[in-house]
Protein backbone atom coordinates (compact mmCIF):
# COMPACT_ATOMS: atom_id res chain seq x y z
CA UNK A 1 0.00 0.00 0.00
CA UNK A 2 2.52 2.62 -1.16
CA UNK A 3 1.94 6.29 -0.43
CA UNK A 4 1.66 8.10 -3.75
CA UNK A 5 1.51 11.75 -2.75
CA UNK A 6 0.62 14.21 -0.01
CA UNK A 7 -0.97 17.65 -0.39
CA UNK A 8 -0.67 20.33 2.29
CA UNK A 9 -2.58 23.43 3.29
CA UNK A 10 -1.34 25.46 6.26
CA UNK A 11 0.35 22.36 7.78
CA UNK A 12 3.02 23.57 10.23
CA UNK A 13 5.80 25.21 8.20
CA UNK A 14 5.34 23.18 5.00
CA UNK A 15 4.70 24.75 1.62
CA UNK A 16 1.07 24.57 0.42
CA UNK A 17 1.65 22.17 -2.44
CA UNK A 18 1.78 18.47 -3.35
CA UNK A 19 4.82 16.21 -3.00
CA UNK A 20 5.12 12.97 -4.98
CA UNK A 21 6.06 10.05 -2.71
CA UNK A 22 5.95 7.14 -5.15
CA UNK A 23 9.15 5.23 -4.43
CA UNK A 24 10.18 2.26 -2.28
CA UNK A 25 12.61 4.39 -0.26
CA UNK A 26 12.37 8.15 0.27
CA UNK A 27 14.96 10.20 2.16
CA UNK A 28 14.41 13.73 3.44
CA UNK A 29 17.71 15.56 3.96
CA UNK A 30 18.06 18.94 5.63
CA UNK A 31 19.13 20.92 8.66
CA UNK A 32 17.12 20.84 11.87
CA UNK A 33 13.91 22.87 11.90
CA UNK A 34 13.42 22.84 8.12
CA UNK A 35 10.39 20.53 7.92
CA UNK A 36 11.75 16.97 7.62
CA UNK A 37 9.89 15.64 10.65
CA UNK A 38 6.74 17.50 9.56
CA UNK A 39 6.63 15.40 6.42
CA UNK A 40 6.86 12.17 8.42
CA UNK A 41 4.30 13.52 10.87
CA UNK A 42 1.81 14.21 8.07
CA UNK A 43 2.07 10.63 6.77
CA UNK A 44 1.56 9.30 10.30
CA UNK A 45 -1.32 11.74 10.80
CA UNK A 46 -3.03 10.40 7.68
CA UNK A 47 -2.48 6.81 8.82
CA UNK A 48 -3.86 7.19 12.36
CA UNK A 49 -5.68 10.51 12.51
CA UNK A 50 -3.37 11.86 15.21
CA UNK A 51 0.14 13.28 15.55
CA UNK A 52 3.09 11.58 17.22
CA UNK A 53 4.45 14.97 18.29
CA UNK A 54 1.47 16.60 20.00
CA UNK A 55 -1.94 15.76 21.42
CA UNK A 56 -3.27 19.19 20.45
CA UNK A 57 -4.32 19.49 16.81
CA UNK A 58 -4.24 23.30 16.95
CA UNK A 59 -0.45 23.13 17.39
CA UNK A 60 -0.12 21.68 13.88
CA UNK A 61 -1.56 24.78 12.21
CA UNK A 62 0.97 27.02 10.50
CA UNK A 63 1.77 30.16 12.48
CA UNK A 64 -0.63 32.97 11.64
CA UNK A 65 -3.34 30.62 10.32
CA UNK A 66 -6.35 28.99 12.02
CA UNK A 67 -6.90 25.84 9.96
CA UNK A 68 -4.97 23.15 8.11
CA UNK A 69 -5.48 20.07 5.97
CA UNK A 70 -3.42 17.21 4.63
CA UNK A 71 -4.58 14.93 1.82
CA UNK A 72 -2.72 11.70 1.16
CA UNK A 73 -3.12 9.35 -1.78
CA UNK A 74 -2.14 5.69 -1.52
CA UNK A 75 -2.70 2.37 -3.27
CA UNK A 76 -4.33 -0.57 -1.52
CA UNK A 77 -3.63 -4.27 -2.05
CA UNK A 78 -5.96 -4.32 -5.06
CA UNK A 79 -3.89 -1.51 -6.60
CA UNK A 80 -6.82 0.89 -6.31
CA UNK A 81 -5.99 4.51 -5.54
CA UNK A 82 -7.49 5.84 -2.29
CA UNK A 83 -7.37 9.13 -0.42
CA UNK A 84 -7.27 10.09 3.24
CA UNK A 85 -8.02 13.70 4.11
CA UNK A 86 -7.66 15.29 7.53
CA UNK A 87 -9.16 18.76 7.88
CA UNK A 88 -8.90 20.94 10.98
CA UNK A 89 -11.00 24.10 11.06
CA UNK A 90 -13.01 26.03 13.63
CA UNK A 91 -11.28 24.02 16.34
CA UNK A 92 -12.63 20.68 15.05
CA UNK A 93 -11.06 17.81 13.14
CA UNK A 94 -12.68 15.91 10.28
CA UNK A 95 -11.25 12.75 8.71
CA UNK A 96 -12.42 11.47 5.32
CA UNK A 97 -11.58 8.30 3.42
CA UNK A 98 -12.35 8.48 -0.28
CA UNK A 99 -14.61 11.44 0.45
CA UNK A 100 -16.64 9.66 3.13
CA UNK A 101 -16.42 10.95 6.67
CA UNK A 102 -14.89 8.61 9.26
CA UNK A 103 -16.64 8.70 12.62
CA UNK A 104 -14.04 6.77 14.61
CA UNK A 105 -10.25 6.73 14.12
CA UNK A 106 -10.26 2.95 14.58
CA UNK A 107 -11.73 2.79 11.05
CA UNK A 108 -8.24 3.73 9.84
CA UNK A 109 -6.68 0.58 11.32
CA UNK A 110 -4.84 -1.37 8.60
CA UNK A 111 -5.40 1.41 6.05
CA UNK A 112 -1.85 2.76 5.95
CA UNK A 113 -0.01 0.86 8.72
CA UNK A 114 3.02 2.86 9.84
CA UNK A 115 5.76 1.99 12.31
CA UNK A 116 7.45 5.11 13.61
CA UNK A 117 11.07 5.29 14.82
CA UNK A 118 11.81 8.52 16.69
CA UNK A 119 13.91 9.91 19.55
CA UNK A 120 11.04 9.69 22.06
CA UNK A 121 11.07 5.88 21.70
CA UNK A 122 13.77 5.90 24.36
CA UNK A 123 10.90 6.38 26.83
CA UNK A 124 9.86 2.78 26.12
CA UNK A 125 13.18 1.71 27.65
CA UNK A 126 13.94 4.19 30.44
CA UNK A 127 10.64 6.04 30.90
CA UNK A 128 7.71 5.44 33.21
CA UNK A 129 5.94 2.03 33.19
CA UNK A 130 3.01 3.69 31.42
CA UNK A 131 5.18 4.19 28.33
CA UNK A 132 6.04 0.50 28.04
CA UNK A 133 2.37 -0.42 28.43
CA UNK A 134 1.58 2.12 25.73
CA UNK A 135 4.04 0.48 23.34
CA UNK A 136 2.48 -2.97 23.73
CA UNK A 137 -1.03 -1.53 23.49
CA UNK A 138 -0.06 0.39 20.36
CA UNK A 139 1.39 -2.77 18.79
CA UNK A 140 -1.89 -4.59 19.37
CA UNK A 141 -4.05 -1.66 18.27
CA UNK A 142 -2.30 -1.50 14.89
CA UNK A 143 -4.38 -4.44 13.68
CA UNK A 144 -6.80 -5.53 16.43
CA UNK A 145 -9.94 -3.38 16.51
CA UNK A 146 -11.36 -5.54 19.30
CA UNK A 147 -8.41 -4.60 21.49
CA UNK A 148 -9.10 -0.92 20.90
CA UNK A 149 -12.68 -1.49 22.06
CA UNK A 150 -11.74 -3.44 25.20
CA UNK A 151 -9.14 -0.82 26.17
CA UNK A 152 -11.68 1.95 25.78
CA UNK A 153 -14.20 0.08 27.93
CA UNK A 154 -11.60 -0.63 30.59
CA UNK A 155 -10.48 3.02 30.76
CA UNK A 156 -14.07 4.23 30.93
CA UNK A 157 -14.90 1.85 33.80
CA UNK A 158 -11.64 2.68 35.59
CA UNK A 159 -12.42 6.40 35.38
CA UNK A 160 -15.90 5.85 36.85
CA UNK A 161 -14.52 3.67 39.64
CA UNK A 162 -11.88 6.27 40.52
CA UNK A 163 -14.50 9.03 40.63
CA UNK A 164 -16.57 6.91 43.02
CA UNK A 165 -13.54 6.39 45.25
CA UNK A 166 -12.62 10.07 45.30
CA UNK A 167 -16.19 11.16 46.00
CA UNK A 168 -16.65 8.34 48.53
CA UNK A 169 -19.68 6.94 46.68
CA UNK A 170 -18.92 3.28 47.31
CA UNK A 171 -22.29 1.72 46.45
CA UNK A 172 -21.27 1.10 42.79
CA UNK A 173 -17.87 -0.50 43.48
CA UNK A 174 -19.12 -4.09 43.23
CA UNK A 175 -20.58 -3.41 39.77
CA UNK A 176 -17.44 -1.59 38.63
CA UNK A 177 -15.22 -4.42 39.93
CA UNK A 178 -17.14 -6.96 37.87
CA UNK A 179 -16.80 -4.91 34.66
CA UNK A 180 -13.18 -4.05 35.39
CA UNK A 181 -12.35 -7.73 35.85
CA UNK A 182 -14.17 -8.80 32.68
CA UNK A 183 -12.29 -6.35 30.48
CA UNK A 184 -9.02 -6.57 32.41
CA UNK A 185 -8.80 -10.34 31.85
CA UNK A 186 -8.99 -9.78 28.08
CA UNK A 187 -6.31 -7.07 28.20
CA UNK A 188 -3.98 -9.28 30.21
CA UNK A 189 -4.52 -12.21 27.87
CA UNK A 190 -3.73 -10.17 24.77
CA UNK A 191 -0.71 -8.51 26.38
CA UNK A 192 0.68 -11.89 27.46
CA UNK A 193 0.27 -13.26 23.92
CA UNK A 194 1.84 -10.16 22.36
CA UNK A 195 4.88 -10.18 24.64
CA UNK A 196 5.36 -13.90 24.05
CA UNK A 197 5.42 -13.24 20.29
CA UNK A 198 7.74 -10.24 20.76
CA UNK A 199 10.23 -12.39 22.64
CA UNK A 200 10.50 -14.71 19.64
CA UNK A 201 11.67 -11.68 17.62
CA UNK A 202 13.28 -9.14 19.94
CA UNK A 203 15.99 -11.21 21.68
CA UNK A 204 17.11 -12.72 18.38
CA UNK A 205 17.46 -9.28 16.79
CA UNK A 206 19.50 -7.98 19.72
CA UNK A 207 21.83 -10.97 19.60
CA UNK A 208 22.32 -10.72 15.83
CA UNK A 209 23.26 -7.04 16.04
CA UNK A 210 25.27 -6.98 19.31
CA UNK A 211 26.38 -10.57 19.88
CA UNK A 212 24.77 -10.48 23.34
CA UNK A 213 22.28 -13.25 23.99
CA UNK A 214 19.54 -13.79 26.55
CA UNK A 215 17.80 -10.40 26.41
CA UNK A 216 14.03 -10.68 26.83
CA UNK A 217 10.91 -8.71 27.70
CA UNK A 218 9.26 -9.72 30.96
CA UNK A 219 5.58 -9.08 31.64
CA UNK A 220 4.56 -8.59 35.27
CA UNK A 221 0.77 -8.25 35.46
CA UNK A 222 -0.72 -6.38 38.41
CA UNK A 223 -3.28 -9.15 38.98
CA UNK A 224 -0.60 -11.75 39.55
CA UNK A 225 -2.03 -14.96 40.98
CA UNK A 226 0.13 -17.45 39.10
CA UNK A 227 3.32 -16.75 37.13
CA UNK A 228 2.12 -18.46 33.96
CA UNK A 229 -1.68 -18.50 34.17
CA UNK A 230 -4.24 -15.78 33.56
CA UNK A 231 -6.36 -15.37 36.71
CA UNK A 232 -10.07 -16.15 36.52
CA UNK A 233 -12.92 -13.82 37.45
CA UNK A 234 -13.22 -15.02 41.03
CA UNK A 235 -9.50 -14.58 41.66
CA UNK A 236 -9.49 -11.03 40.26
CA UNK A 237 -12.58 -10.04 42.20
CA UNK A 238 -10.90 -11.36 45.32
CA UNK A 239 -7.82 -9.22 44.63
CA UNK A 240 -9.95 -6.11 44.06
CA UNK A 241 -11.86 -6.79 47.26
CA UNK A 242 -8.67 -7.27 49.28
CA UNK A 243 -7.31 -3.91 48.06
CA UNK A 244 -10.56 -1.97 48.37
CA UNK A 245 -9.78 -0.37 51.73
CA UNK A 246 -6.43 0.87 50.42
CA UNK A 247 -8.17 2.16 47.28
CA UNK A 248 -10.59 4.10 49.46
CA UNK A 249 -7.79 5.68 51.47
CA UNK A 250 -5.75 6.66 48.41
CA UNK A 251 -8.79 7.53 46.28
CA UNK A 252 -7.75 5.56 43.21
CA UNK A 253 -7.64 1.99 41.88
CA UNK A 254 -4.30 0.45 42.81
CA UNK A 255 -4.49 -2.81 40.85
CA UNK A 256 -5.33 -3.82 37.30
CA UNK A 257 -3.79 -3.71 33.79
CA UNK A 258 -3.19 0.04 34.20
CA UNK A 259 -0.60 -0.97 36.84
CA UNK A 260 1.11 -3.74 34.84
CA UNK A 261 4.91 -3.70 34.63
CA UNK A 262 7.10 -4.56 31.64
CA UNK A 263 10.85 -5.01 32.09
CA UNK A 264 13.89 -5.90 30.01
CA UNK A 265 15.82 -8.76 31.57
CA UNK A 266 18.87 -10.83 30.76
CA UNK A 267 19.34 -14.15 32.52
CA UNK A 268 16.63 -13.16 35.04
CA UNK A 269 18.39 -9.88 35.93
CA UNK A 270 17.06 -6.38 35.19
CA UNK A 271 19.15 -5.27 32.20
CA UNK A 272 18.45 -1.55 31.84
CA UNK A 273 20.20 -0.16 34.99
CA UNK A 274 23.51 -1.60 33.77
CA UNK A 275 22.99 -0.85 30.06
CA UNK A 276 24.97 1.90 28.36
CA UNK A 277 23.29 4.83 26.63
CA UNK A 278 24.05 3.22 23.28
CA UNK A 279 22.52 -0.09 24.36
CA UNK A 280 19.38 1.65 25.57
CA UNK A 281 19.02 3.55 22.31
CA UNK A 282 19.54 0.34 20.34
CA UNK A 283 16.86 -1.46 22.38
CA UNK A 284 14.41 1.35 21.53
CA UNK A 285 15.12 0.93 17.82
CA UNK A 286 14.86 -2.86 18.01
CA UNK A 287 11.48 -2.56 19.71
CA UNK A 288 10.21 -0.73 16.65
CA UNK A 289 11.77 -3.32 14.34
CA UNK A 290 10.07 -6.06 16.37
CA UNK A 291 6.80 -4.10 16.17
CA UNK A 292 7.00 -4.13 12.37
CA UNK A 293 7.76 -7.87 12.29
CA UNK A 294 4.98 -8.54 14.83
CA UNK A 295 2.51 -6.68 12.62
CA UNK A 296 3.56 -8.60 9.50
CA UNK A 297 3.25 -11.94 11.29
CA UNK A 298 -0.21 -11.00 12.58
CA UNK A 299 -1.78 -9.80 9.32
CA UNK A 300 0.56 -10.88 6.52
CA UNK A 301 1.17 -7.29 5.35
CA UNK A 302 4.31 -5.19 5.30
CA UNK A 303 4.11 -1.80 7.07
CA UNK A 304 5.44 1.61 6.13
CA UNK A 305 8.53 2.53 8.16
CA UNK A 306 9.04 6.15 9.27
CA UNK A 307 12.52 6.78 10.68
CA UNK A 308 13.04 10.24 12.14
CA UNK A 309 16.74 10.97 12.77
CA UNK A 310 17.28 7.77 14.77
CA UNK A 311 20.31 6.26 13.02
CA UNK A 312 22.72 9.11 13.79
CA UNK A 313 22.57 8.22 17.51
CA UNK A 314 24.24 4.85 16.87
CA UNK A 315 27.90 4.21 16.22
CA UNK A 316 28.73 3.43 12.54
CA UNK A 317 28.90 -0.36 12.98
CA UNK A 318 25.57 -0.56 14.81
CA UNK A 319 24.01 1.78 12.27
CA UNK A 320 25.09 -0.46 9.41
CA UNK A 321 23.89 -3.55 11.27
CA UNK A 322 20.47 -2.04 11.94
CA UNK A 323 19.95 -1.13 8.28
CA UNK A 324 20.93 -4.66 7.24
CA UNK A 325 18.36 -6.15 9.65
CA UNK A 326 15.45 -3.82 8.92
CA UNK A 327 12.22 -5.81 8.57
CA UNK A 328 10.54 -6.02 5.19
CA UNK A 329 8.56 -2.89 4.46
CA UNK A 330 6.12 -1.56 1.93
CA UNK A 331 7.86 1.82 1.98
CA UNK A 332 10.66 3.44 3.96
CA UNK A 333 10.80 7.15 4.82
CA UNK A 334 13.96 8.43 6.56
CA UNK A 335 15.18 11.84 7.67
CA UNK A 336 18.88 12.76 7.69
CA UNK A 337 21.05 15.73 8.47
CA UNK A 338 23.19 16.90 5.52
CA UNK A 339 26.41 15.53 6.99
CA UNK A 340 25.11 12.00 7.52
CA UNK A 341 26.31 9.27 5.12
CA UNK A 342 22.82 8.52 3.81
CA UNK A 343 24.31 7.57 0.44
CA UNK A 344 25.35 4.23 2.03
CA UNK A 345 21.69 3.31 2.43
CA UNK A 346 20.49 4.48 -0.98
CA UNK A 347 19.34 2.24 -3.82
CA UNK A 348 19.10 3.15 -7.48
CA UNK A 349 15.39 3.91 -7.10
CA UNK A 350 15.63 5.86 -3.83
CA UNK A 351 14.19 9.37 -3.97
CA UNK A 352 16.17 11.96 -2.04
CA UNK A 353 14.55 15.30 -1.24
CA UNK A 354 16.50 18.26 0.06
CA UNK A 355 14.32 20.11 2.61
CA UNK A 356 14.76 23.80 3.45
CA UNK A 357 12.25 26.28 4.88
CA UNK A 358 9.37 23.86 4.41
CA UNK A 359 10.13 23.39 0.70
CA UNK A 360 11.47 20.30 -1.02
CA UNK A 361 13.75 19.72 -3.99
CA UNK A 362 14.30 16.31 -5.57
CA UNK A 363 17.92 15.31 -5.98
CA UNK A 364 18.98 13.29 -8.97
CA UNK A 365 18.90 9.53 -8.31
CA UNK A 366 22.04 7.37 -8.29
CA UNK A 367 23.02 6.22 -11.75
Amino acid sequence: MPVLSASYYNYRNLTNETISLLSKEIFFVGENGQGKSNLLESIYYSAYGSSFRTHTDAEIVKKGENSFSVRTMYKDEAESTNTISVIFENGKKRIEKNGKRIQDRKELVNTMPCVLFCHDDLDFVVGEPERRRFFIDQSLSMYDVMYIDVMRRYKRILKSRNISLKEQHYEMLDAYDLQLAQNGIEIERKRRDAIFQFNQIFGKLYEEITGIDGLAIKYEPSWKINESLIPNMDEILSVLQSKREMDKVIGTTMSGPHRDRIRFIRHDENFIPEASTGQRRLIAILLRMAQALFYTQAVGKKPILLMDDVLLELDPDKRQNVTLHLPEYDQLFCTFLPGEPYERYQHSTTKVFEIANGKWKLKEAIK
